[in-house]
């Protein structure tokens, strides 16, 4: 028989479910993601650091586990919740199930929840707070307050690395480019598509200054994505100003991007419910085409107050 687990949320709602994965109770941010496929990459995306992530899409794990398709070396994601969850999966590259990764990560599960009823709340009332129980405390008020305390803090320091890696370009060229990427929690496919376009990839901690990158001479300098309130990350915004004034080209994507903003002056917001799933939509203004783009942000640059 499947034993019964549950999500608190803040406002005081109760789901409740069955349990797979790690027996554990854990604290997080719900959040949700529309992607229909690339669970295996939405479970293993630094920038889900400190986050409970419902799977709108109902049916999660029917291709297993593949290794080959992580985005970083663990996964960071607090809980996991799914409509489904497939117990047999079916593909030619599956190396294991889904319930024995969410084990091995010290990941709480459950499946089994009206996901399109929990999301609804979140997408109306905004992210909240919840937490994943094996049993609910009898009194369900006590703990709400210290639910509605929890705070996501120190991401960026928690999901970089440590120290420098070097990665070679892929592809025959004569003209390699040398490209310093700050991991502020990175997936690994940016560095990825670097290599395939001819470059030497150096990625280097969230704390590396911008003296240190310099003396690296590279061709352009790539801020990842990651997790997190960007405006918590002060020290890192400095050597980003620095870096402004180097004459160095610089591309940031997420939380990059963000701290360029924050950088150069602007401020940035939290969003009601963020953008997450890989099929959103964005329109250029200028040609009216629109693009399918692979989003996950909870934040946003405060348009109104720029220059």
């Amino acid at each position: 028989m499947d034993k019964a687990r549950y999500l608190l949320l803040e406002n005081g709602t109760v789901f409740e479910g069955k349990a797979f994965g790690a027996d554990v109770d854990a604290t997080g941010e719900v959040v949700f993601t529309t992607a229909m496929t690339g669970y295996l990459e939405t479970l293993t995306d630094p920038s889900y650091y400190g986050q409970i992530v419902v799977q709108t899409f109902p049916l999660i794990g029917n291709y297993g586990v593949i290794p080959e398709d992580f985005e970083s070396r663990k996964s960071f994601v607090k809980g996991y919740i799914v409509r489904d969850w497939c117990q047999e999966p079916s593909n030619f590259r599956n190396q294991g199930d889904l319930d024995t990764f969410l084990r091995e990560q010290n990941i709480p599960g459950i499946y089994g929840i009206d996901t399109r009823a929990l999301t609804k709340i979140v997408r109306e009332s905004g992210v909240m707070n919840g937490m994943i129980l094996s049993e609910l405390p009898e009194d369900r008020s006590a703990g709400l307050w210290d639910l509605k305390q929890y705070r996501i803090t120190e991401a960026v320091a928690n999901t970089s690395i440590s120290e420098n890696e070097v990665h070679l370009h892929t592809n025959e060229t004569k003209k390699v480019k040398k490209i310093a990427l700050m991991d502020l929690g990175a997936k690994k496919n940016i560095c990825r598509e670097l290599q395939k376009r001819g470059c030497d990839v150096t990625v280097v901690p969230y704390n590396t200054t911008a003296e240190q990158i310099m003396e690296m001479h590279p061709d352009g300098i790539m801020l990842s994505n990651g997790p997190g309130d960007p405006a918590e990350n002060v020290d890192v915004i400095r050597e980003i100003r620095k870096l402004m004034n180097s004459g160095i080209p610089m591309f940031g994507i997420c939380l990059g991007h963000q701290l360029i903003a924050l950088a150069a002056g602007a401020r940035t917001e939290k969003m009601k419910y963020g953008h997450r799933g890989g099929n959103h939509p964005v329109k250029d203004l200028e040609t009216g085409r629109v693009y399918i783009s692979s989003q996950n942000h909870g934040y946003v640059v405060d348009t109104d107050n720029l220059d």
